[in-house]
């Protein structure tokens, strides 16, 4: 071939080149479209997918929220129907009371008997007119937590004082004495109490401040009342308590064997002997001399107490179960033969934490303060005149 046919197949051989290239680099574009146009539909299902979750994540949120809207609706409304059939409850309880507990020994012997007689026959001269009775606990304040489990807080019963005295535990010798209700309340720390050392340890939780005294029980072979002068904190005087073989007077409180108790009528000493070891015995004490004026058996069982008082010359018996529950008064024994142990009221304590070690009424502040595993509690009370219970 020659050169001149050389030349003449050079444009045609680039114009082939071009036409290549030019359908080369369509192909690559018409990829890159697809691949562009399969981009913008992947993302417009994803971002389609992503909307439709957030709505669904918002659905269902709302729907929580309605839902827990609607159980705490319904919280609220089974807390009232809880409160208002406790109400109920307690309503039945007052109004249909359970029988009396006491107990009668079927069979007594002579003498026994013979002493039971005499001391029914004992008439109390009451030394003030008040004829008022516990109709209801009226209201419940739990002040703090303060010691053990076991022990006794209480003002003068007898006095316009209004130092708070603080006995922790079953058995000890020193005494906390607050200044007011107020640094009781506030304070945790005995810091600000005061410190009374006694010259012999104390038994139980039956002890008692009254006119300025403080009255406790010592055990040194048989048991003694110790007086107590609080201003000059010397004894003043003491006595043996005049009952042989005594036992624990609370079958719920094994550590108190005299509960001595105060009210409108003057001082009085709840024990128990193993001569009536089913029941609960009361006397009347003098407190400037600590003789015994007058005796009583009582028809209120040992088992299951937990803790006593009295109220205008009535004895009034707390019980509860070995398994801490309400407490209730459930005994009541009036010396002057006035009430009726089957016309008094039932009384229910609120619900608490335990069993009460130790219960001090006030008769000029007309409330009891309890110990209850630990916690300080103030009960006040509504009272009736005895007729009209």
């Amino acid at each position: 071939m020659g050169p001149w046919r050389c030349l003449l197949l050079l444009p045609l051989l680039a114009a082939a080149q071009q036409q290549q290239f030019m359908e080369y680099v369509e192909r690559r574009l018409v990829m890159l479209e697809e691949r562009i146009a399969q981009w913008h539909d992947q993302s417009s299902r994803y971002s389609t997918e992503l909307r439709d979750f957030k709505n669904q994540v918002l659905g269902m949120l709302e729907t929580a929220e309605k839902e827990r809207e609607a159980l705490r609706t319904e919280a609220e409304s089974a807390a009232a129907r809880v409160d208002r059939l406790e109400r109920e409850v307690d309503y039945l309880e007052t109004q249909n009371p359970a029988p009396p507990c006491v107990e009668v020994d079927e069979v007594l012997t002579e003498k026994q008997a013979a002493t039971a007689k005499q001391r029914k026959n004992e008439k109390y001269s009451k030394v003030t007119d008040c004829s008022d009775t516990i109709a209801s606990v009226r209201a419940m304040k739990i002040l703090k937590r303060f010691g053990s489990a076991v022990g006794l807080w209480t003002k003068d019963a007898a006095g316009n004082s209004e130092k708070i005295y603080v006995f922790d535990g079953s058995t000890n010798d020193t005494v906390y004495v607050f200044p007011r209700m107020r640094e009781f309340t506030l304070f945790s720390a005995t810091r600000r109490a005061a410190r009374i050392k006694l010259p012999y340890p104390w038994l139980g939780t039956g002890h008692l401040v009254y006119g300025g005294y403080l009255y406790y029980i010592r055990q040194q072979g048989p048991f003694q009342v110790i007086k107590f002068d609080l201003t000059n904190k010397t004894v003043v005087d003491s006595s043996v308590f005049p009952a042989e073989e005594q036992i624990p007077v609370f079958g719920l409180s094994p550590f108190t064997y005299i509960e001595l108790a105060a009210d409108e009528e003057g001082l009085w000493a709840i024990y128990a002997t193993k001569e009536n070891e089913k029941n609960i015995c009361l006397a009347k004490l003098d407190p400037d001399s600590l003789d015994i004026e007058q005796m009583w058996d009582t028809p209120c069982p040992r088992e299951n107490a937990e803790g006593a008082f009295v109220v205008c010359g009535a004895l009034h018996v707390a019980y509860n179960t070995r398994l801490p529950s309400r407490s209730r008064v459930q005994c009541v024994f009036d010396v002057s033969g006035t009430l009726p142990p089957e016309e008094a009221s039932l009384v229910y304590f609120p619900k608490r934490y335990g069993s009460h070690s130790s219960m001090k009424y006030s008769p000029r502040e007309r409330q009891i303060y309890a110990w209850d595993d630990g916690y300080q509690i103030i009960y006040r009370m509504e009272m009736k005149k005895k007729l009209e219970v």
